[in-house]
């Protein structure tokens, strides 16, 4: 009996080996699904030559300064409206920007003060602004902080009441901050506050009368639009 059983097992054992062979091999399983692509855009590159456009407003301070105690007029307004065009260039190293500016502005600033017994109509007023500057400036992607300082050039124009205008072009320093921030990759806009000191004019009589010197110390609001040309 054992042995019929044994013999038993063993074809049973035998025909389900058998029968396994003959089966079709299992399915694979289903491709993974390709990881979805999420396309990285590229830090924005400050690097280049770019041109402009800006306007502001100029809020200068002027004083007469008389050589025999008349014509001291104390420090007094000289305000008004600027606009102009800039020229300049950038070069990116990390999130470190350098760069060169330049840019001639028109404005229309003029004050007078009228103190009686010393300065009777001390007019004093400025039709251009120009700066030369150098920029340095750290880059958030599109957003970049900068310090800029450079020379400063105008005319200053000075007289006394009805009296002509005596006008010299005076060499100043110039110094701010600003924030620029990337709209495209081509147009930038900025807003920069810029401090000038242009020193003291002497006057003449002819002008003046009595060859006083002529401050004017100019504190400056501006926003522009700039286009930047590709990157180098």
């Amino acid at each position: 009996m054992k042995r019929i059983l044994m013999a038993g097992a063993v074809a049973l054992v035998a025909g389900t080996q058998a029968f396994a062979a003959d089966l079709p091999p299992p399915m694979a399983p289903p491709p993974r699904a390709p990881a979805a692509y999420v396309p990285i855009s590229p830090a924005y590159n400050w690097s280049g030559f770019y041109i402009g456009l800006n306007a502001g407003y100029g809020f200068a301070d002027s004083t007469w300064t008389g050589t025999t105690g008349a014509f001291n007029s104390g420090s007094f307004s000289v305000d008004g409206p600027m606009a102009g065009a800039t020229l300049g260039g950038n070069y990116q190293i990390g999130q470190l920007v350098l760069g060169l500016e330049g840019d001639y502005d028109y404005q229309n600033i003029r004050g007078f003060a009228n103190n009686p017994g010393t300065c009777i109509s001390c007019d004093t007023s400025s039709n251009w602004l120009a700066t030369v500057r150098g920029r340095v400036g750290y880059a958030w992607d599109r957003i970049m902080v900068y310090g800029t300082g450079g020379a400063a050039f105008t005319d200053v124009k000075a007289a006394l009441g009805a009296l002509p205008w005596q006008s010299n072009m005076e060499v100043g320093w110039t110094a701010g901050a600003g924030i620029e921030g990337a709209i495209t990759d081509n147009l930038t806009a900025k807003v920069e506050y810029l401090y000038a000191d242009f020193g003291n004019m002497s006057c003449p009589a002819t002008s003046c009368g009595g060859t006083p010197t002529v401050s004017l110390k100019e504190n400056m609001v501006r926003a522009g639009l700039n286009y930047k040309f590709s990157g180098f």
